[in-house]
């Protein structure tokens, strides 16, 4: 058993082990109530699972493994130059709640280079079809096609052991999160740069052998993909990516087809594709007023205008934030240390000085400040990445390493078939008719 797999194992039956504890002694107990608002609005914040790799909190942001997101960049061992955390790292630690060394990170980087091969059929799934194709469909399909790899199906086939299910998950987990970014690559070059390939360089890490592929060169843009994927990653299980692929999960479909499911909520204007769509409404704004460097004014009379029309600020307000995106946040730093002259990245912290006083003002909004999407777009246009319909790709192959971490842990602490109680209106006029009285 390799040695991340045997930790994983270890940690996970002494866990299990607290968990039936927990059960046994408390199983009955009441920790939430449910409001009519909370039946008819989503399930928003109703705590009903458990997602043991990151958690969110309204002030402090997402927390992975208990660390903020700038002690992940103190913390988790640096890509070559030392400046930003490689994702591997971050994968280990959402694993088993340890901060790696760099020896470890090296063998788990090794482990996804060897792991990398792509089946040739899913090049020629993709190869079929029409380039115009969004990329979100093409990775969907790109992930179903290497499900014939699937070691989970396979053993499940053969009979596995129920207690065996996690091990099965773990070597699809890391199959496939070592497969994705030469996938994801391939999509981007075969759509926008005819069928220009660029074949993996192994020499590289996880996320420097992506920007290598992409056909981005520079040492700056893979400390960015660096600290895209590692800051994307996770982002608590209530989300509905992350919630999606564990429902699937749930009823023990492998780990390719439950992540081919999240990537499918991921691009979903709602969710993941907010990012393209900041990036849309930043420069249609730009095309308004006529220049590349506006004033705060001019945006300020262009944001009033929008919302007046009855349009909202793409990338600002969060469900559960009630501050800043911490991974905004890390962008921005970012963005003051590599590029800070850059145009479109001087428009958006414009924007940022603007926008919350204005929904502010509006008394209306409870969460006025920028989420991840309201910066990330900016970036990627300065490096050269102009597609838009291509970020959410980015998104999701990072939004991997949290999901299946977690599919992990959720078979090897044996967690159920997901199946909450739906409710028709007249049953719940019902109730209410029984309150009432």
């Amino acid at each position: 058993m390799d040695p991340l797999k045997q930790k994983f194992f270890d940690k996970a039956n002494i866990l299990k082990s607290e968990i039936k504890e927990l059960l046994k002694e408390n199983g009955n107990k009441k920790i939430d109530e449910v409001t009519l608002k909370q039946i008819y609005g989503g399930a928003r914040g109703i705590k009903m699972m458990v997602w043991e790799t990151s958690e969110l909190d309204a002030i402090d942001g997402i927390r992975f493994r208990g660390y903020s997101i700038p002690e992940l960049k103190e913390k988790l061992p640096k890509g070559p130059d030392g400046k930003e955390p490689r994702p591997e790292g971050l994968f280990w630690l959402m694993l088993v709640g340890e901060i790696p060394t760099e020896e470890e990170v090296k063998w788990l980087t090794d482990q996804w280079t060897t792991r990398s091969n792509v089946p040739e059929h899913t090049f020629k799934v993709l190869d079929d079809l029409p380039k115009s194709t969004h990329p979100m469909t093409q990775l969907t399909m790109a992930i179903m096609a290497m499900q014939t790899e699937s070691c989970f199906m396979r053993r499940y086939d053969e009979g596995m052991n129920k207690t065996d299910y996690w091990d099965a998950t773990y070597e699809d987990a890391m199959n496939l999160i070592a497969k994705l970014p030469r996938v994801a690559a391939y999509i981007y070059r075969r759509t926008y740069h005819n069928g220009d390939h660029i074949a993996p360089d192994i020499s590289q890490d996880w996320a420097g052998n992506f920007a290598h592929m992409l056909g981005i060169e520079g040492n700056d843009f893979k400390n960015l993909m660096r600290l895209y994927m590692t800051i994307h990653a996770d982002h608590e299980g209530g989300n509905a990516s992350a919630h999606t692929t564990h429902l699937v999960g749930s009823t023990l479909s492998d780990p390719y087809l439950s992540l081919a499911a999240g990537i499918n909520a991921l691009a979903g204007p709602l969710h993941g594709l907010a990012n393209q769509e900041v990036i849309k409404w930043t420069f249609k704004m730009l095309d308004a007023l006529g220049t590349k460097q506006p004033t705060e004014r001019q945006i300020a009379d262009y944001v009033n205008s929008t919302l007046a029309s009855g349009k909202v600020i793409p990338g600002y307000g969060h469900a559960v934030l009630r501050r800043p995106d911490p991974r905004f946040m890390a962008l921005k730093t970012f963005a003051e240390e590599y590029i800070p002259d850059s145009d479109i990245v001087n428009v958006i912290w414009k924007v940022f000085d603007v926008v919350p006083d204005i929904l502010k003002g509006l008394g209306k909004v409870k969460n006025p400040w920028p989420n991840v999407d309201a910066h990330s777009g900016s970036i990627l246009v300065h490096y050269g990445l102009v597609q838009y319909s291509f970020y959410t790709v980015l998104f999701g192959v990072s939004r991997a390493l949290g999901v299946l971490s977690s599919q992990c842990w959720s078979r090897a602490l044996g967690m159920p078939l997901e199946r909450p109680k739906s409710m028709t209106t007249e049953a719940v006029k019902q109730m209410l008719e029984a309150v009432n009285k």
